[in-house]
């Protein structure tokens, strides 16, 4: 299930119960940049949706165009689906967009070197990695274990060889 601030869960509830699941009125303690914050995150994120305001009928208004026209905001399926409400219009499914993006680092960086040289056959040690990057031995395990396994997902092996120590290599 996708992790939701306390703000954000209570904003997409009260949409839920809502006619046509309108995001408006906020919260009366969200105001000014805070809300301006937490809707652009929930915008950027698709569990809100900015849609033209019907005016006429008292919609709530979010922000106005500049022509008269006013913008609200509705909780999307997305957004429905994070609080554990699914809706008839569309089952939340991973697509291309939704699915977690794994990460891969740059070509031509240390990360990219440090992770080459840890995909070699023979892995590397970590006197090799401070040789090859210019590194202290702390930047290389802190490497290792944050920006490898954390980050990008990376399984990181390490076993010690006769004559050459600890070596430390990625395993797919």
């Amino acid at each position: 299930m996708t992790k939701l601030t306390d703000t954000q869960a209570i904003i997409l509830s009260a949409a839920s119960q809502r006619d046509g699941h309108i995001a408006l009125p906020l919260p009366d303690s969200l105001r000014g940049g805070a809300a301006t914050k937490v809707v652009g995150a929930m915008l950027a994120k698709g569990f809100l949706e900015e849609v033209d305001a019907n005016m006429r009928k008292g919609e709530h208004v979010w922000r106005e165009t500049g022509d008269g026209h006013g913008i609200t905001l509705i909780a999307t399926d997305t957004g429905l689906a994070a609080i554990g409400i699914e809706t008839d219009s569309a089952q939340v499914k991973p697509t291309e967009d939704t699915a977690p993006k794994t990460r891969t680092p740059r070509e031509g960086t240390k990360q990219a070197t440090l992770v080459a040289m840890l995909r070699a056959p023979n892995g590397a040690t970590i006197a090799e990695i401070m040789a090859a990057l210019d590194w202290q031995a702390h930047t290389a395990r802190g490497a290792m274990s944050g920006a490898l396994k954390k980050k990008l997902g990376l399984t990181i092996t390490s076993e010690k060889v006769d004559g050459r120590g600890r070596v430390y290599a990625i395993r797919d």
